[in-house]
């Protein structure tokens, strides 16, 4: 009663039918696409050294800033103990 009806399915066909396409020649260039692509090569070629230098120099701005901060710690907690001894 419920059961929702599924439609026939249409038939197969028997025969194939194939259309054949002829596509026109590509138009050649005007210009040479040689000289830009060795630009294109050198300026990402820049950009990635740049971006491996900055980032050598941040981690290296960062190491030394931990380092300074864990010897300033440990300095005052060695003048801190002498101060408290004296007294």
């Amino acid at each position: 009663m419920f059961r929702p009806k599924l439609p026939d399915a249409p038939p197969m066909p028997t025969t194939i039918t194939t259309t054949q396409q002829n596509h026109a020649p590509a138009a050649p260039a005007g210009r040479p696409v040689s000289p830009y692509v060795g630009v294109g090569v050198g300026a990402v070629a820049a950009v990635v050294v740049v971006g491996v230098v900055l980032t050598a120099l941040l981690a290296a701005v960062a190491v030394t800033a931990i380092s300074v901060a864990i010897a300033a710690v440990v300095l005052r907690s060695l003048i801190s103990n002498s101060s408290a001894n004296q007294r």
